[in-house]
């Protein structure tokens, strides 16, 4: 990879840091670290991990006397998490093929990845590898589209204006919104106990052009897609309107939003 292309990476990882976390995924890292029951001392796999808001989470949860990794194919994100963290144990790396030995951690957690990895299967597999006998297992996804009527609506607005590829950007991390599909992928795992919790939180941008421009800044071009300004200022100036019933009266956008986290245990 050249430099220029790497900076790209890193720059799209610190939109994604700096405007996705704060109004998505922080609110999930409790949750997910409860399901998989994350005490002192554990050893912590996060897999696809990003820019580490779920790892570094982990990290103060254990302790020094435990020892937190973080996966991810991303090197901008992988530097971004390095920055922010740099005693973690990040390494470059896809979930279905995880660099690690057999039965080297007591958890294995997964925040948001699951859709987007080539086969999931053959991750599902690998994070059950890597686990202990009895390790916990506790992966997160995004509930169906159309629950979420709020991205279901900035799809459309984009599917309008961008085109269909930009709009399956964003589709993307819905794709396992179904819970009896969800369900059926992991029980033809050798995973064993699992369960499906579906749990409700809240998105909180400082504005719907925030909440957009995240996207369009920060999640598109780690998508490999990059709007030129014309096209973004575009969007924006349609989003206001289009998206304006999820305006608070402090002029902030907030709206409500679910996810599944799936648990299981290595037999």
């Amino acid at each position: 990879m050249n430099e220029d292309s790497l900076q790209n990476q890193i720059e799209a990882a610190v939109g994604y840091e700096n405007l996705l976390a704060p109004a998505l995924f922080q609110q999930w890292t409790e949750r997910v670290l409860d399901a998989a029951q994350i005490l002192s001392g554990d050893r912590v796999l996060d897999v696809a991990c990003g820019t580490g808001v779920l790892t570094r989470k982990a990290a103060g949860r254990v302790g020094a006397s435990g020892s937190v990794s973080g996966l991810d194919p991303g090197p901008g994100m992988l530097a971004v998490a390095e920055s922010l963290a740099p005693s973690v144990d990040w390494r470059l790396g896809t979930a279905e093929s995880l660099p690690y030995e057999d039965a080297s951690f007591d958890a294995v957690v997964s925040q948001f990845g699951l859709m987007f990895f080539a086969d999931r299967y053959k991750a599902l597999d690998e994070m059950l590898r890597v686990l202990v006998p009895g390790g916990r297992l506790a992966v997160a996804v995004w509930d169906s589209l159309d629950n979420i009527p709020a991205y279901a609506e900035e799809v459309a607005l984009l599917n309008r204006i961008a085109g269909e590829k930009v709009a399956n950007a964003v589709r993307t991390p819905f794709a396992l919104g179904a819970r009896a599909d969800l369900k059926k992928l992991f029980e033809e795992t050798t995973a064993s106990s699992v369960a499906i919790a579906t749990c409700t939180g809240t998105a909180r941008f400082p504005s719907i052009r925030t909440m957009v421009e995240a996207d369009l800044r920060g999640w598109l071009p780690v998508m490999g897609i990059v709007l030129d300004e014309e096209q973004i200022h575009s969007i924006l100036a349609k989003a206001e309107s289009a998206l304006a019933r999820y305006v608070t009266k402090e002029g902030t956008a907030e709206f409500a939003i679910s996810a599944h986290i799936v648990t299981g245990s290595k037999s």
